[in-house]
């Protein structure tokens, strides 16, 4: 019988998203000489390319898959185990082989990963069921998810629409619920109010990958509001329910038919689950007695650490459990992920040190850059009013198919931002928020586009 070589190692990370990788990264850079071992399910992680620090708090950059050898010949110190787990089979499952022969598909969510999708399959008709009265619930509120209801309308561009706010208007609202776009929609004022494990998809999932069906049509989106699934049928099943009635214009037999909760039924060439990200913990349960928040994360503290001793979590798989600040909240982003993965490795060195360290300034303030629908989208604090309660005033700039600027005040303060376009007012609003300067006496005018509040408050 041939011996079994063990092999010891300083660190240890699991995972091979950004979260693992920019640990991994972190800690080599700190401790060179320590050697390190990163435990990944695929032959690829996740890197992260084209990092810009665009202010204080906000930072963007690209994130590519790429094998786990160029992490190794970067880091000498550094061993890639890749564990025996179930994967993906690509040559049997692979979206966009499926995509290419879909005449229909329904897509469920209503999260990042289901409004990318939505926006950039072309030559399919989708149709799009979420639970909320909105888009987008979980970005943005109903006025600014309105902003996005003509990109649905028209055919997806070549690049990136150019967005300088050049006209103040206070458009109303078109009354309506569930609908196929068919007509031109107004701004809103918002209101007062058994899967396979691996590395999140993040923003960037579909570059690359061509998303277009059968059909010749360019898009045609249909709207199912505050609905779920209720059952999935095969053709059989669904000839053996007479009960159920088709809400469909085209006749013949589909390969799976879907019932809402609202009572429609679908037939479909298949069904795109986009519903949001679950900490993977299960792994790490099983002899342990990990602390787990309510959300399912590991429970960890502000030096990154889990209630087992020497055991530090970062990104999807851990919950953030210390007293935050009170413009910050977790959200489980890729860019989170990154500041939390880059914060548990300088965490883990300076313990190893025995260096203090106090909690990243990252933490201080939440933001957020990404793309919806071709829109480049800020998020900054309290975007959506989150814990506030009545105690706030919105202000609200809208310029239809070129931007939407949300800002939120309490106390006569800046608490949190949503500015969708090129509106070049990021880091100006940043540093309201950080600075907590009394805009009172500034009002409405706060948002007139005709002053260049970027010079007068910086």
């Amino acid at each position: 019988m041939a011996e079994t070589k063990e092999r010891t190692f300083r660190f240890l990370i699991l995972g091979g998203g950004i979260a693992g990788v920019t640990c991994v990264e972190q800690l080599s850079a700190q401790i060179p000489s320590a050697d390190v071992a990163l435990i990944t399910a695929g032959s690829h992680i996740k890197a992260v390319t084209n990092y810009k620090q665009v202010s204080k708090t906000l930072e963007e950059f690209d994130v590519e898959e790429r094998p786990s050898s160029d992490l190794e010949e970067k880091f000498p110190n550094l061993v890639v185990i890749h564990s025996a787990v179930k994967s993906l089979n690509t040559k049997s499952h692979e979206f966009q082989k499926r995509l290419s022969k879909a005449k229909r598909i329904v897509v469920v969510g209503n999260g990042g990963i289901a409004l990318e999708l939505v926006f950039e399959v072309e030559g399919c008709e989708v149709i799009w069921a979420v639970k909320d009265k909105a888009i987008g619930n979980t970005f943005f509120d109903a006025g600014a998810a309105q902003f996005f209801i003509p990109s649905l309308e028209t055919d997806k561009p070549d690049r990136s629409v150019p967005c300088k706010r050049t006209r103040y208007t206070t458009e109303e609202p078109a009354p309506g619920a569930a609908h196929t776009f068919t007509a031109e929609r107004n701004s809103r004022r918002p209101g007062s109010s058994s899967t396979k494990q691996g590395s999140a998809l993040g923003p960037d999932w579909h570059e690359g990958i061509v998303l277009k069906g059968t059909e010749q049509l360019s898009r045609r989106v249909s709207l199912e509001y505050q609905c779920e699934v209720e059952r999935i049928f095969t053709p059989e099943e669904l000839l053996h329910s007479p009960q159920q009635e088709l809400n469909d214009e085209q006749e013949g037999s589909w390969p799976v038919y879907i019932k809402l909760t609202n009572g429609k039924t679908f037939g479909c060439d298949f069904v795109v689950s986009a519903t949001g990200v679950v900490p993977n913990t299960e792994p790490f349960l099983h002899g342990n007695n990990f602390a787990l928040a309510d959300d399912g994360g590991l429970r960890v503290d502000d030096q990154m650490m889990t209630s087992e001793p020497d055991v530090y979590a970062a990104g999807d798989v851990c919950t953030a459990c210390w007293e935050h600040s009170l413009l910050w909240q977790q959200m489980r982003l890729w860019t989170q992920a990154r500041q939390m993965g880059w914060y548990a490795g300088r965490c883990m060195a300076s313990h190893v040190l025995s260096e203090p360290i106090e909690l990243d300034f990252c933490f201080e303030l939440f933001s957020h850059i990404t793309k919806f629908f071709n829109y480049k989208v800020v998020l900054l604090g309290k975007f959506n009013g989150q814990g506030l309660g009545p105690d706030q005033e919105l202000l609200v700039r809208c310029t239809k198919g070129l931007e939407y600027v949300k800002v939120i005040l309490s106390g006569g303060r800046m608490v949190g931002a949503v500015l969708i376009g090129e509106t070049d007012l990021e880091e100006t609003f940043e540093n309201l928020i950080l600075n907590q300067m009394d805009l009172t006496p500034y009002g409405e005018e706060l948002l007139n586009p005709n002053i260049d509040i970027e010079d007068y408050f910086d």
